[in-house]
């Protein structure tokens, strides 16, 4: 019906049927909203934050139980019922999918209707999980356990108070033998926000923006490949079920440290290296070099066969054209005159680098500013006006110190009193013309 759909959880009852929704949504261009509830709660989102941070270490194992008397189900069981908030939770904090999982469950008070059921799952990192869901249980627990090398985390969503704790355990080895040393946990503060009214507001958010909500299908569609996965297990008996997903055509190499938000647009052929990240929005062409500790910001268009070497920060309001080459550690600006207590996102000034351009290394480029076709920045220079197209300038203050052809060979044109110089490149061959201060390719 060409609707905006925010749909409780779980997004469907077969992964089918799942593709199904997030294939339609993607072609009438809707938002596809799942209600995964607990990763818009406070609390989880500071744990997101602190495993992301490296403050637990690596994550060892994740476990998870949503225990309670009631309320009895005749439609789906206690797996399809509770599990999917602790799936999708134990996803986002791992972000990764589970390679097999084995599910065992009792039926008690209705037949084929499990009403305990036990996950395990086992990731390609080596971590492992549990999940462990009932209504038939003499009280209420909600509680999530993440268990990493320095610190282990708590999350008990029951608790009238300190919901959140960090315990920083240590394990110390005596006579190669391990022994506990015990800390008193620390509880972690977190904002006093409602998960159900920010639930609410990102779908309005995402409906107002055309922008993906955090719980958008395709995440609905990860939690629903390892129910139905899960719930094979059940079915036989505990069997390990591989958990079979179409991989996703992989056009472009990203290393395993690099980061790539939701929603970004990556060519045929690029490669993305060691702790680069690429926020979303943002769309880099076919046959891109993203090297080391690169960052691209949200809508930064980068276009087809750029090399951006390690340590280059290309920030929001950038165009990069295609062809362009940005030297290490070379850095471009979008605010003119910042401020860390006033906020100035409302006041980018777009930097544009036009096609076959080259940037030195260690060089700023002031924002506003457009550096023309071919142009060749010099190392450590400093960009604070428009380049024109085969212009060589460095400098601090970078000024027009020469010409340059496409092929970056030197261009001489002859001191003349006429108004038109032409040249020869040495190297190519090609021909130009120089009218003024601006030169053209001839033909």
């Amino acid at each position: 019906m060409g609707k905006d759909v925010f749909v409780e959880k779980p997004l469907a009852l077969s992964v089918k049927d799942g593709e199904k929704l997030v294939a339609l949504a993607r072609e009438k261009n809707r938002v596809l909203m799942v209600g995964h509830i607990l990763e818009y709660h406070p609390a989880i989102l500071k744990l997101k934050e602190l495993v992301k941070k490296g403050e637990l270490g690596k994550i060892n194992y994740v476990y998870s139980n949503r225990l309670n008397l009631g309320k009895f189900r005749k439609e789906e069981n206690i797996l399809w019922s509770f599990a999917p908030h602790d799936i999708s939770v134990i996803l986002l904090l791992t972000e990764e999918m589970p390679l097999e999982i084995s599910t065992h469950g009792g039926n008690y008070l209705q037949q084929e209707i499990a009403d305990v059921t036990v996950t395990n799952m086992r990731f390609a990192s080596g971590l492992r999980a549990h999940i462990f869901v009932s209504w038939l249980h003499p009280f209420k627990e909600q509680k999530l356990v993440v268990v990493g090398d320095k610190k282990m985390a708590v999350f008990d969503d029951v608790a009238p108070q300190d919901k959140l704790l960090l315990y920083e355990h240590r394990i110390d080895w005596i006579d190669r033998i391990p022994v506990p040393s015990k800390e008193n946990a620390k509880p972690i503060t977190f904002p006093d926000t409602e998960p159900l009214k920010k639930e609410c507001l990102q779908f309005l958010e995402s409906i107002a923006s055309r922008r993906l909500p955090q719980t958008d299908g395709e995440e609905g569609l990860r939690v629903l490949r390892v129910l139905e996965a899960s719930q094979q297990s059940l079915k036989d008996n505990g069997r390990v079920v591989p958990l079979t997903q179409p991989l996703p055509e992989t056009t472009f190499f990203a290393h395993e440290t690099s980061t790539i938000d939701k929603n970004c647009s990556i060519g045929k052929g690029t490669r993305i290296w060691h702790y680069s990240h690429i926020m979303e929005d943002a769309s880099i062409g076919k046959n891109c070099t993203i090297g080391q500790n690169v960052f691209v910001g949200r809508k930064v268009s980068i276009g087809n066969n750029v090399k951006i070497q390690n340590n280059v920060s290309v920030f929001e309001a950038v165009t990069i054209e295609d062809g362009v080459f940005c030297g290490p550690s070379s850095v471009f600006t979008n605010v003119f005159n910042p401020r860390s207590l006033i906020p100035r996102k409302d006041e980018f000034r777009k930097t544009l680098v036009k096609k076959g351009a080259s940037i030195g290394a260690n060089t700023t480029i002031i924002c506003g500013n457009t550096l023309g076709r071919f142009s060749f920045i010099g190392a450590g220079s400093v960009v604070t006006r428009d380049v024109p197209d085969f212009a060589l300038v460095y400098g601090n203050p970078a000024k027009v110190q020469g010409w340059v052809c496409g092929c970056g060979a030197s261009l001489s044109f002859c001191s003349s009193e006429e108004d038109m110089q032409s040249s020869k490149c040495s190297a190519c061959g090609k021909q130009y013309e120089k009218i003024g201060e601006k030169v053209y390719q001839a033909g």
